[in-house]
């Protein structure tokens, strides 16, 4: 009976979802509006009865179609892509998230509801809707525009600050507060959780996806695709981390593939498919009696959400350099919340941390944000130009001279190489530091099971610690010595910039010199105290510190080149998947 029930349900949410999206179709509608109107029709607050008999059911098919659509927005996620965006995507990003945050907490106390349903709040208004905004864009036939291009850097780095955001959400709602240390150590956690697998996964995922597309099979591909895929997304939820989580980063990580065009193909039916029945499930959950009793809050964070986008993203291109034209059009551009808002929204729900009235009102505000949209993004050039016109001549030179300084602070020629390079071995030494720091992390996380298996010939807890503690040194030498080598050529690159022959005269070299020793050495020293504050859980006594220092460093001396020759295939690895990735033709 439960699976002709389930059925039932099924054929009656695509029937109307089908007739519905095509009603939106002809009228040149968002589909996704289609779905939820869809929901709301067949939804059991809808008279004169609810069509659907198995909501339990439906909601598990939702958390699919949550799960398809990260992991899509992770395919469509390029770590070239993040690189390329520039300064406007990072400063419009974070001006827009801090903002919307603030004024949505802030709408969410003047209407006394509670902490968390305001903090919740904020972070539902925080970010824009890629789904609606490329939909749009393509509309209107402007998505090779600068302005969209912008956007689409914005979308980038809203996605992984989304990421961010939904995994300090589940802390504080564990918690049940939120203090500056627990936020640095959630955000650090995270940004090294993503580093390591970005990392790990780009070197071996691509390769497997590789070996199994020589057979030739969609079917097998796919298979492979969706078990990668729900494996990471249950590692992530072991390491308590979101399943939203899991499904984004094993999408990004799909996205460095070859095999990344046949693999959208294939998961484009899936997606369509869990995705239509996330978003039925949302109308389901609209109840018009909250909707009328909660009209006044919906028109006032519609328009917080129209305005605060408009003003945080505009005025965040216009100081990372673009014209005001630009920026305005950008700020307009992402006036509206969807996709990510549901995930909070279902977040809160789900925690049993927000009020009932909290999901239909975001919704409602993403509905009337999403028909705006595409006036909206028209609207933003004539009224560029009624701004332009009806600005002080005195703002507006002063507005010009602004765009000006900026192009002639930013390096040319020489300085822009020079800079390319240090932020190049920066981050080489950041990957490295992030891939030693999760080898000891998972000592520590390890530990209590290693140290069971190692009772019966070791009994004392000293020298279990320090076995521990010594296998994760070595298995950390590579990095470590990558980074070393990293840091000496950086310190040799800034002494010869800093230590000019007319300063040190005849002394200039060996000063030079110096320089680049003490640099790196004082460098590792630094790392070495950050690794032992980090492993204190599995920290061993002084005595047998300095012993396994001393084998390290034995082991490292005899090694060194074998140590750099593995490290160069890793990289060498590394950048061959990225490589195949951009001759693939993304």
């Amino acid at each position: 009976m439960h699976a002709i029930s389930f059925i039932q349900d099924l054929a009656v949410i695509m029937l109307v979802a089908g007739v519905v999206t095509i009603l939106f179709h002809r009228f040149k509608q968002p589909v996704v509006l289609g779905y939820i109107v869809a929901g709301f029709i067949i939804g059991p607050h809808t008279p004169p009865f609810g069509l659907i008999h198995d909501e339990q059911t439906i909601k598990t098919l939702a958390e699919l179609g949550v799960i398809f659509l990260m992991f899509c927005l992770g395919l469509e996620f390029s770590l070239r892509k993040l690189f390329k965006v520039g300064a406007t995507a990072f400063i419009a990003a974070f001006m827009e998230i801090t903002l919307m945050i603030w004024i949505g907490y802030e709408i969410g106390r003047w209407f006394d509801w509670n902490t968390m349903d305001s903090l919740f709040l904020g972070a539902i208004l925080a970010i824009s809707s890629t789904t609606i905004i490329v939909k749009a864009l393509n509309d209107l036939k402007m998505k090779n525009e600068r302005f969209a291009q912008l956007i689409f850097g914005v979308l980038i780095v809203e996605d992984i600050l989304g990421i961010g955001i939904i995994a300090l959400l589940s802390s504080i709602a564990v918690s049940g507060s939120v203090s500056p240390e627990e936020v640095f150590s959630t955000v650090g956690k995270l940004s090294l959780f993503m580093i390591v697998a970005l990392v790990i996964g780009i070197l071996l995922v691509p390769r497997v996806l590789a070996y199994v597309a020589r057979f030739e099979s969609n079917e097998m591909l796919l298979i492979t695709v969706l078990g990668l895929c729900f494996g990471f997304c249950l590692l992530v939820v072991k390491l308590e981390y979101s399943m939203v989580l899991g499904a984004f980063l094993i999408g990004a990580i799909m996205a460095e593939s070859r095999q990344l065009l046949k693999i959208e193909r294939l998961i484009e039916p899936v997606r369509d498919l869990f995705s239509a029945i996330f978003f039925v499930a949302i109308g389901l959950m609209l109840d018009p009696v909250i909707l009328w009793e909660y009209a006044l809050p919906i028109l006032v964070i519609t328009c917080a959400v129209v305005l605060g986008k408009m003003l945080s993203c505009g005025l965040g291109a216009f100081i990372a350099g673009n014209d005001g034209r630009t920026s305005l059009r950008v700020g307009m551009g992402l006036s509206q919340i969807g996709e990510f808002s549901f995930i909070i929204a279902a977040l809160g729900m789900t925690l049993q941390v927000t009020s009932s009235f909290l999901y239909p009102v975001a919704v409602a505000v993403s509905v009337l944000t999403t028909l705006m949209t595409p006036y909206l993004i028209r609207a933003a050039d004539p009224l560029s130009l009624k701004l332009a016109q009806v600005m002080p001549k005195r703002v507006s030179r002063v507005l010009g001279m602004y765009g000006e300084w900026l192009r002639s602070i930013q390096p040319q020629g020489q300085g822009a190489l020079l800079a390319a390079m240090i932020r190049k071995i920066l981050l080489q030494v950041g990957v490295n530091l992030a891939l030693v720091i999760a080898i000891f992390f998972a000592g520590g996380y390890f530990a209590p099971r290693i140290a069971e298996y190692l009772q019966g010939w070791m009994i004392k807890s000293s020298w279990q610690h320090g076995l521990i503690w010594g296998a994760a040194l070595l298995l950390s030498l590579p990095f470590l010595i990558a980074a070393y080598r990293k840091l000496k050529a950086l310190s040799m690159l800034l002494a010869e910039m800093g230590v000019k022959p007319e300063m040190a005269g005849r002394h200039t070299q060996r000063v030079r010199r110096i320089i680049a020793e003490v640099i790196p050495i004082l460098s590792l020293l630094v790392i070495f105290l950050l690794l032992s504050a980090l492993s204190a859980s599995i920290l061993p006594t002084n005595e047998l510190l300095i012993g396994i220092a001393v084998v390290a460093a034995g082991v490292a001396a005899v090694l060194w080149r074998w140590f750099i020759r593995v490290h160069t295939r890793m990289q060498v690895a590394l950048l061959e998947t990225l490589d195949n990735h951009k001759e693939g033709g993304h």
